[in-house]
């Protein structure tokens, strides 16, 4: 496991898979598991030689992004009604979306004095591009219009950034209103030796945590059949090689060479091609 490395080209072909990172390392492998975000592959942080087929990169561009931020305000003290029922509260204001949904966190935490504020999509990137002091400012003005001006500044605040964050370009995914199965399942699709993973190739439940978790089972549950494959189809080629090595009189295996490191049933076929006394019909079947 390489820990803090950039992967920014991968070069994939019919045989292997050959990985380029941003100080220069270089990596090679048979297979690679993508599970970047929607959002990092729509951004261009990695590319692909050769290019991803337009099947491909047209799925990908059809997926939205969607941004969703929570803000944490650290008080010295609460100053918001608690209880029953008086967890979530909301605010009005002209501006869509403008600091409109807040939560205590008493319930969770009781005695963190913290208050959480929801904004997404175009506020959150706002929000995202400018100080924390100024979004601090803009909160305490939205509180003191609920609950009066004496109440006390907060001590801390918690601004992520998913939208400019590189590695997340957003929060999650968010298919189009009106898609069909062939979008999913071109943006799950792999390409050659290279699988995708991640929330966004969830069908049921794109946009949450397990969804991606269960996306990484579906995906290795599918490399691992593709192993499978290609383990079937090098003993298939070795089946059809071996008669007319015993043929050309070119197999010569004792017993133990014919049972050793063979499935249990090759053991009958190897012995009975390492015999003398083969004819040709015999050998053909």
């Amino acid at each position: 496991m390489e820990l803090g490395q950039v992967v920014r080209e991968l070069q994939h072909s019919r045989n292997s898979i050959t990985l380029t990172t941003e100080d220069g390392c270089i990596y090679e492998a048979n297979y690679v598991i993508l599970s970047v975000s929607i959002g990092v592959l729509q951004s261009h942080l990695i590319s692909f030689r050769p290019p991803l087929p337009r099947w491909k990169t047209e799925a990908i561009e059809k997926c939205d992004v969607m941004v969703y931020t929570k803000i944490f305000l650290k008080f010295p003290s609460k100053f918001w009604p608690c209880g029953p029922g008086k967890e979530f509260f909301i605010y009005a204001h002209e501006r869509r979306g403008y600091y409109t949904f807040w939560q205590h966190m008493e319930n969770a935490y009781p005695g963190s004095n913290i208050l959480v504020v929801t904004l997404t999509n175009g506020e959150s990137k706002r929000v995202e591009a400018q100080s924390d002091q100024e979004t601090l400012k803009e909160a305490m003005d939205v509180l003191r219009n609920m609950f009066g001006t004496d109440i006390p500044d907060a001590t801390d605040i918690l601004v992520p950034r998913w939208w400019n964050n590189r590695f997340q370009c957003g929060s999650y995914s968010n298919y189009p209103i009106y898609f069909n199965h062939q979008l999913v399942d071109n943006i799950k699709a792999p390409v050659g030796r290279l699988f995708f993973t991640g929330e966004h190739t969830s069908e049921r439940f794109n946009g949450y945590v397990h969804g991606g978790y269960l996306a990484g089972i579906d995906t290795g549950e599918a490399l691992l059949e593709e192993l499978r494959k290609e383990e079937r189809k090098h003993d298939s080629q070795t089946f059809l090689l071996e008669p007319l090595l015993a043929l050309t009189g070119s197999l010569t295996l004792t017993q133990s060479d014919a049972v050793s490191g063979l499935h249990k049933w090759e053991i009958p076929r190897q012995l009975f091609l390492s015999t003398n006394k083969l004819r040709l019909p015999g050998a053909i079947l």
